[in-house]
């Protein structure tokens, strides 16, 4: 019993796009992405969509490139509507830049784009 646990603790530890969605979504989308438990959600002047229908909302396919392009808000997703969300593509790039000073431009951005890839990858797994 002790090895399971172990064992599913540590899987839980490399999950990246479930540590990524945790710091930086949970607060307004909740740990569940329903957008009802979230800690900011009271202090937020528009509802929090519920991540947890997106496929179903996408007649059952998930739209894996439109939530990637979203979460990455750098560029700009026409059926996205106004911006209400961080450019976690900013973000996660400059995160990367104050952790690995000398890395080379692209190595920055393939960063960025590998915690992005995760967290959408979860989203994914959160569908009803």
């Amino acid at each position: 019993m002790l090895i399971v646990l172990s064992i599913n603790a540590q899987a839980d530890k490399q999950d990246i796009g479930k540590r990524e969605y945790e710091s930086a979504c949970a607060v307004c989308h909740g740990l569940t992405g329903r957008g009802d438990d979230g800690p900011l959600k009271p202090y937020l002047v528009k509802p929090v969509p519920n991540l947890t229908v997106l496929a179903k909302n996408n007649k059952g396919v998930f739209p894996f490139d439109k939530v990637f392009q979203i979460i990455d808000g750098r560029q700009e997703v026409a059926t996205h509507g106004p911006r209400n969300m961080p450019v976690w593509g900013n973000a996660f790039n400059n995160q990367t830049s104050l952790f690995y000073d000398n890395y080379p431009e692209q190595d920055k951005e393939s960063g960025a784009r590998s915690r992005i890839l995760a967290l959408t990858e979860y989203l994914y797994r959160l569908q009803d």
